[in-house]
This record gives C-alpha cells, structure tokens and sequence, in this order.
C-alpha cells in the first residue's frame, strides 16, 4: 500500500514539474483527472496492450506531457482526434478544455471501448468516442481542429480529412517527431502550412515538432 502512495506521490510530483517546465497552467482537478486517467490506461493496458510503454514514468512523459504540448495551439470549439488509440491526445486535452467538444476517432474496437470507458469514468461529457475509419465521419456540424499523434504521412491525413475540413477555417494539427520535410514537400497543392515548431517534452530527449496545415 505505501509502495502504491509512493508512486502516486512520484506521478503528482513528475505531472506538476512538466507543467512547470512547460508553462502550463492547470487545477488541482484537471491534474488529479489526468493522473487518474494514466492510472485506468496502466490498468486497461495490462489487459489489453492499448500502448507499447509500459513504464508509468514513461507513460506520463511520452503519453500525457507529449499530449500536452498541443495546449497552446489549442482553439475553436470542436476539436476531431484521428486514430486516437487509447485517447492520445484527445483525453488530455478534453481535460484542459472542459469548454469544447471532443471528438475521438479510431478503428481499432478495444481502443475506443477504453476510451468511452475512460470518459465515463473521468466524468468527461465533452468526450464522444467513435468506432470508426475516418473516411466514415460525418459530423453534423463543423470541425475547428483536426489533430493526430503517429498516424500517417501529413499528405495522407489532408486527404483523409479533407471531406471534414471548411477552407481557411479548419486547422490540421499533427505531432511528429524529426523535422517532416519530404512530407510537407508532398503536401497536395490547396494545403499549406501555417506554422511549424519544435516542442520540448519534460522527461523524453526524443525530438519532437507540431505541424499546423489548413486548406486554401
């Protein structure tokens, strides 16, 4: 039981010196409610394999602190998350932005099981899960932000997501690691990027950078 104590108090410590390091802002609550969703994605994960990092340490940084470095680009008042997986970066940011509509998209069932179950558990009704390929997506009304961590070439996503983008308006928003300089050179002619930048992520050296595209 201490050893359970121990490593929460060692998760609280890690979340609130990202933060720190990062300049990010959030409650007491919103932190105990990323914390608790770490906790249920370590449970469902031993069950599941929902996410090759095992390592709550690891999780924290690579998981819910590389999530958070989209905060700042964050606006609008609908946001789409493509191939969320286990709800990265989507139930992070649902977290921070109580205010806007989440939706989270993924093919894969378990995935998306997780994620409902997670949302409803974390009390997160500004989080709709969605079984579904992206291509299906039909939302009734417009999309502000489409994001993505590790899915596809930046050419693919515009593709797949241009039926779901309104020109000048929808921002494409995606996490990669190295600088994507082939990809961007093959962007379809009507995308372009807004802005590019590298991102630090407390407790992982890897390289980081988010891409901003819209449609002409």
């Amino acid at each position: 039981m201490e050893h359970g104590i121990t490593m929460q108090d060692d998760a609280k410590d890690q979340l609130r010196s990202g933060l720190q390091e990062m300049g990010l802002d959030l409650s007491p609550e919103q932190q105990e409610s990323l914390l608790d969703y770490l906790s249920l994605l370590q449970k469902w994960n031993q069950a599941f394999n929902l996410s090759g990092v095992r390592n709550p340490g690891e999780m924290l940084s690579r998981h819910l602190l590389d999530s958070l470095t989209l905060v700042p680009w964050i606006t609008g008042s609908r946001l789409l998350d493509v191939g969320t997986g286990p709800g990265l970066p989507g139930i992070p940011l649902a977290i921070c932005y109580p205010q806007m509509r989440f939706d989270l998209l993924d093919s894969n069932g378990k995935k998306t099981r997780f994620v409902f179950q997670a949302a409803l558990q974390l009390g997160l009704r500004n989080v709709q899960a969605h079984h579904l390929r992206v291509e299906q997506f039909q939302p009734e009304s417009t999309v502000d932000m489409i994001v993505c961590r590790a899915f596809s070439s930046l050419r693919d996503l515009a593709e797949l997501t241009r039926h779901l983008a309104q020109p000048e308006h929808t921002r494409l928003l995606a996490m990669k690691g190295l600088y994507p300089e082939a990809e961007l050179a093959e962007l379809p002619a009507d995308v372009e990027l807004v802005r590019a930048e590298r991102v630090e992520v407390p407790g992982d050296a890897a390289e980081r950078h988010l891409i901003e595209l819209k449609f002409k």
